[in-house]
């Protein structure tokens, strides 16, 4: 007797591998170390813009992403590396200089770097680039939609959490993130030198 139906297994097999490369839970103390500067009056609005971005991106990816590696002869190694470079830009900056990037979050961090490339990261692009091959277009599509909307969900929920612990807190967690963004870069960077 089947345990699980055909198209159950599909999803999960899709899902699952979306979930852990979107990582929710894991998005949430980047995000908040990185809202440090931003009025929360406009936070919502930098979770959607986020959130969009990151479904804009993924689609693209969807129809167009073998396409665009093959006709540039980029390999998913190569992005690994290019997502950890701006990572690491990104985390140096908010380390170094601590007024100018709030000053700069408040304007266009829920585009780039919070929906690209930390949604919409390599992992994430990679994995919809094997899913679509292994589960099918329909049932990937399904499981993006429903990881982004968990994402939206998190990012929705960390503001509460942020509340809790207090202002001085916050600051000294932002600057621990931005050490942890560093490292996440340098191992997007790493992984994409040893797979080259």
């Amino acid at each position: 007797m089947e345990i699980m139906p055909g198209w159950l297994q599909h999803f999960l097999a899709s899902f699952i591998p979306l979930f852990v490369a979107l990582d929710p839970i894991g998005l949430i103390p980047i995000y908040l170390g990185m809202a440090q500067g931003t009025p929360r009056g406009r936070r919502n609005l930098v979770i959607n813009e986020a959130v969009v971005t990151a479904l804009v991106i993924a689609i693209v990816f969807l129809f167009l992403g073998r396409f665009i590696f093959h006709s540039l002869q980029i390999t998913d190694n190569d992005f690994r590396i290019a997502g950890g470079l701006i990572l690491f830009g990104l985390a140096a900056q908010d380390i170094l200089f601590t007024d100018q990037r709030n000053h700069e979050i408040t304007r266009d961090f829920g585009v780039v770097p919070l929906g690209m490339p930390l949604i919409a990261g390599p992992a994430m692009l990679t994995a919809l680039l094997t899913l679509t091959d292994s589960a099918g277009f329909v049932v990937t599509l399904v499981s993006l939609l429903i990881n982004l909307l968990l994402v939206l969900v998190a990012l929705r929920m960390a503001t509460k959490l942020e509340t809790l612990l207090g202002l001085r807190a916050m600051r000294a967690f932002s600057k621990i993130v931005a050490l942890l963004l560093a490292a996440i870069s340098v191992n997007l960077v790493r992984r994409g030198l040893q797979g080259s």
